[in-house]
């Protein structure tokens, strides 16, 4: 691990930093040894002293050397990835060519094409592309198309990414916002499709310290309280299985993990329960060292050892020795029952395994055995290439679909003639349709999933055998892109969309033309841009799509002037919009927007109704296109998607108090439904707390009741009392907040 982020103060001098400089460089060094050929130290050297002397006058926020951070890039790309030589120079110079005076030429005249070729793949884009796509957006795009080339561009981001995000402290909060959302929407799936877990692991932590930091301290804070308890029942766990291992002829290794804060914090939330009730705090992992060709038998066999000791959970069984990730990641997992009623994740691998896990691609490539294997990574940069050939492809949309497309876990599905085909999970036939050939998909009207008629939104599950019914007849429609999952499938649905929309529209047009003429003024570019932008419309072709099929039909036009033939639109009439009024102090670079605040100036902003923020709530403000400003809270579902796409919109944004003000919010109550329940309830928040009730609902079931009630409330502190206060009651079970609708 990069040693940069734990070093406190930069109040050293001179040659202080210097030999610091010299330490990590030579720890560098040390890490690489095993992997240096004749030439190879000298290269290094040289590369070294070029982003050395190019960063000489930069320092981080932290107020560190710069060069440091490339120094410890570098580190993680060969410690925790298992990159050579070539990677490490690239990892050295990554940021030169950006902010520096260095130029791609410089680096291929020292280095040679492949090493610029990276360096290339890893500059930041400076300019942005379309004002209202995001910089983020284009720039990782850029990144995939040199990823496909060159995978080590992708692993060498990775590592620089993990490095911001362990010396994140030193930024500004709405900094942090940024990078950590966009850390966890993209950079952590990404690891995790590249194998690297520890590197996903760590992100999601990190990311989850500075988006959710109050639940990030409680679970780190439960998680030692309760260390040793945990050792004590692994250790009681684990005693019967060594014995039997101890009796077998190969080494092995047996010991339990904890699981990780953002994995813990995701069970609680899926599913609804408090952290003492999440099972499986822990996983427990036998690793074996034995021969490639005895792996799978022995695997079995350690298998065999834990459920005669402990009983299954059979729907809990994952082999993926069988059938590995497409990742590269091989392993045979299995739930049991374990001592005092626990269940215990069991995870048996062999040392090869492991370090395709913890190095992911890297390793994969080191053990890759004869020309003729394609690789199921060769296979998913073809599948991504495809997508990024689509020139029509909206970045943030290509965002999105690359996650849902090429960072989900996969599933393999066969055609009727036993050929296998990954796709990702919760793909539908019709995906599987296009993913045969784009002509097959449209003209899908069905499939048949293991000999059984289905229709064509039909999920598919690893193992499915498919063959697709066509029809000439048959074309898309707008509610296929609610049914296909995978970016091919999108595409060539919009495609045929657009085009089918243009014939549709032509019809439009010839209407739109005539209505012109006969009100005297001319059909051209001018007034049919006044018209698409008067109602609403993204472009000429839906204006004339929506004359065509009868969803406008033009009676407006009358109210509209004509100058020579130039239609003038009518002035708007204002609505009567209810918008809180916001004071706030004037805003200079540095300030942020206080809600509430003292001053005179008055900025308007509305409430996200996404997730309902009141006061004392973490909260950012975003820019939105023609609505003004809008509150969210920082752990609002779609807070990670604004962050990372549209970074340069958010606005810094923190509550003052006010208690004229009150916001409605709800809470979900469940408890043992007995007598004077909801009296108690009622009489809790409106008798002794003095909070007005909204509305309530309760429904009794089967000695359970679960109840709704919305309250308006001044801020957090008062929230968080009563929730204190109602769980405090006789029978109440959980208390949750939720969003509610005014």
């Amino acid at each position: 691990m990069a040693t940069t982020a734990a070093i406190p103060k930069y109040n050293l001098n001179d040659d202080q930093e210097k030999k610091l400089i010299l330490r990590e460089y030579r720890a560098l060094l040390r890490g690489l040894k095993p992997k240096l050929k004749p030439g190879d130290k000298e290269l290094l050297r040289h590369a070294f002293e070029m982003a050395a002397d190019a960063h000489k006058t930069m320092r981080r926020k932290s107020g560190e050397p710069y060069i440091l951070h490339p120094l410890a890039v570098a580190r993680i790309c060969v410690e925790e990835i298992g990159l050579g030589v070539r990677s490490t120079i690239c990892a050295l110079l990554h940021d030169t060519v950006e902010d520096t005076d260095i130029t791609l030429e410089d680096i291929e005249r020292e280095f040679g094409g492949e090493i610029a070729r990276i360096v290339d793949g890893l500059t930041k884009i400076s300019t942005v592309i379309d004002v209202n796509a995001s910089q983020q957006a284009e720039n990782f795009k850029k990144i995939l198309l040199t990823l496909t080339d060159d995978p080590r561009v992708i692993l060498i981001k990775l590592s620089d990414r993990l490095h911001n995000m362990r010396t994140l402290d030193s930024m500004k909060r709405e900094k942090q916002l940024k990078i950590a959302s966009e850390t966890v929407y993209v950079y952590a799936p990404l690891a995790h499709r590249m194998g690297l877990y520890n590197i996903k692991t760590e992100m999601e932590d990190l990311a989850m310290k500075y988006l959710e930091p109050e639940a990030y301290r409680e679970i780190a804070r439960k998680l030692a309280e309760t260390k040793r308890e945990r050792s004590r029942y692994i250790n009681e766990f684990i005693k019967p299985i060594k014995e039997k291992l101890d009796h077998t002829s190969f080494p092995f290794e047996i010991y339990g993990r904890p699981k990780s804060i953002h994995s813990i914090w995701n069970k609680m939330k899926k599913k609804a329960v408090a952290f003492e009730e999440v099972y499986d705090l822990f996983a427990i992992r036998v690793l074996l060292d034995v021969p490639q060709e005895l792996e799978k038998e022995a695997c079995w066999k350690v298998y065999s050892f834990i459920t005669d000791e402990y009983t299954p959970a059979p729907e809990r069984l994952r082999d993926w020795l069988s059938a590995p990730k497409s990742n590269g990641y091989e392993a045979l997992h299995t739930t049991v029952m374990g001592p005092q009623g626990k269940w215990v994740e069991v995870q048996i691998r062999t040392k090869r395994m492991n370090e395709i896990a913890e190095k992911g691609l890297a390793a994969h490539w080191k053990y890759k055995e004869g020309a003729t294997d394609e690789s199921r990574f060769d296979k998913w940069f073809q599948q991504i290439r495809e997508v990024l050939n689509d020139k029509d492809n909206d970045s943030i949309d290509f965002l999105q679909d690359f996650k849902t497309t090429f960072l989900a876990e996969e599933i393999y599905v066969y055609t009727p003639k036993g050929d296998v085909k990954m796709l990702p999970v919760n793909s539908t036939a019709l995906d599987f349709a296009f993913a045969i050939h784009s002509m097959v998909g449209a003209q899908c009207i069905g499939a048949k999933v293991n000999h059984k008629l289905v229709p064509i939104s039909h999920k598919l599950r690893s193992g499915d055998q498919v063959e697709i019914i066509t029809s000439a007849k048959q074309k898309p429609n707008d509610g296929w892109l609610d049914i296909v999952v995978t970016a091919k499938a999108k595409s060539k649905i919009k495609d045929a969309l657009k085009e089918e929309k243009r014939k549709v529209a032509d019809e439009g047009k010839y209407t739109l033309q005539r209505k012109l003429e006969q009100s005297g003024a001319a059909f051209n570019q001018h007034n049919v841009d006044v018209l698409t932008v008067f109602y609403k419309l993204p472009s000429p072709l839906d204006l004339y799509y929506q004359i065509s099929i009868k969803a406008i039909d033009l009676k407006e036009l009358k109210e509209f002037q004509i100058l020579g033939d130039k239609l003038e639109p009518p002035k708007p009439v204002k609505p009567v919009e209810h918008k809180v009024e916001v004071q706030t102090v004037k805003p200079s670079k540095d300030t942020e927007l206080i809600i509430f605040g003292e001053s005179s100036d008055k900025i308007v902003y509305t409430l996200a109704n996404c997730c309902k923020p009141i006061p004392g709530d973490d909260v950012f403000g975003f820019v939105t296109t023609g609505k003004g400003l809008t509150i969210h809270r920082t752990n609002c579902p779609n807070a990670t998607k604004l962050l990372s796409n549209y970074g340069h919109r958010i606005v810094k944004t923190k509550w003052a108090k006010n208690k004229e003000i009150s916001f409605l919010t709800g809470l979900k109550i469940v408890g043992l439904d007995d007598v004077g329940v909801i009296h108690k309830i009622t009489n809790l928040i409106s008798g002794e707390m003095k909070i007005n009730i909204n509305a309530m609902t309760i429904e009794a079931k089967e000695g359970l009741f679960h109840g709704n009630v919305k309250v308006y409330v001044h801020d957090k502190e008062e929230l968080e009392e009563l929730v204190d206060y109602l769980k405090k009651l006789p029978g109440i079970e959980t208390v949750d907040r939720y969003d509610a609708e005014a």
